[in-house]
């Protein structure tokens, strides 16, 4: 099967109340009873988009508890490698598809016979950070790739703009494995994996969030959501593109302003596993009420236009 893609730019359509959700008469297992629905087993996620992905799971099991969904945080990298092992029902992408790595995950997957379909649950941005005393408001995609570029010898602030604090540089980022890895480092330096080698990384965003914090001369990148987390202790910078500071933010996410750091988040489940009435009771529940779980785990939602295209690649793979 080959992967069924919903590529769109994700808008805000307004923030629905956290308990919304579908009608307790469908027999997906969508709905809203407290706990009421007959299905039951187990459904092993893993990958990326740890924070949607997480609070999906725990609005779903608060309507179907007999079903345990247990979210792994492996990276983009790290759950398709379990994935296409046919160790888990559903891989978490948190970079748009590239060409070289889909070619290497689906000849892998078709080796294991694990047949699968892609399906957009939400948008994100990476955020770029520093140290909450580190004061860069604004910085140049050059000067990003300048500091982040394979061979990089910055070692001081000072050196990418005369007007940038006077302190010595402490980077930290994602591991290898990390969808945010792969998409920054194609963003920014021009090349999937290009970057710079003595930074400090982590495929668990919190341990980025640390080190930043806890070190004056921070800086590094994650998801957007793990910044609106943990903004009392960070400074958010803002990026120009060449066409002014632009400031990560809801808005700016959905309408693309914010370049080039703004990505659709997806959803990737087996073919055999959508067989099972309990994870496709999970993804048509996720589909149904993305905007109220995008809200729980401060992610971009999709549009209801958006929401309605999702769910029809994914009642096409399912058939």
């Amino acid at each position: 099967m080959k992967p069924i893609r919903v590529v769109a730019v994700a808008a805000l359509s307004g923030a629905l109340a956290f308990g919304v959700v579908a009608s307790a008469d469908d027999d997906s297992g969508s709905g809203g009873g407290s706990g009421g629905s007959d299905l039951s087993g187990n459904i092993k996620v893993d990958g990326s988009v740890f924070p949607f992905a997480q609070a999906a799971a725990e609005q779903f099991k608060g309507q179907n508890s007999g079903v345990d969904v247990s979210v792994g945080e492996s990276g983009t990298g790290g759950g398709f490698e379990k994935f296409c092992a046919g160790e888990i029902d559903i891989s978490n992408a948190s970079r748009p598809t590239k060409e070289e790595a889909e070619e290497k995950e689906a000849t892998e997957c078709k080796k294991n016979g694990v047949a699968y379909s892609e399906v957009q649950v939400a948008n994100d941005g990476i955020a770029i950070v520093t140290n909450k005393d580190l004061k860069i408001d604004c910085m140049t995609t050059d000067q990003v790739k300048k500091l982040w570029n394979k061979g990089s010898k910055v070692s001081n602030y000072k050196e990418l703009d005369p007007s940038f604090p006077d302190q010595k540089v402490a980077l930290f980022g994602a591991g290898t494995d990390s969808g945010t890895f792969d998409f920054f480092t194609a963003e920014i330096n021009g090349e999937e994996g290009d970057t710079r080698k003595d930074y400090s990384p982590s495929e668990d965003d919190n341990v980025t969030v640390q080190g930043v914090s806890g070190d004056k001369g921070g800086l590094g990148y994650f998801g957007f959501s793990y910044y609106e987390d943990n903004a009392d202790n960070l400074n958010l910078v803002k990026i120009d593109a060449s066409e002014g500071c632009i400031e990560p933010s809801l808005e700016t996410i959905q309408d693309g302003s914010y370049k080039p750091l703004s990505r659709p988040l997806s959803m990737y489940p087996a073919a055999k596993s959508l067989a099972r009435p309990e994870v496709k009771g999970f993804m048509d529940y996720i589909l149904v009420n993305q905007q109220a779980i995008a809200d729980a785990s401060k992610i971009v939602p999709m549009t209801d236009e958006q929401a309605t295209a999702a769910q029809e690649a994914l009642t096409k793979a399912e058939s």
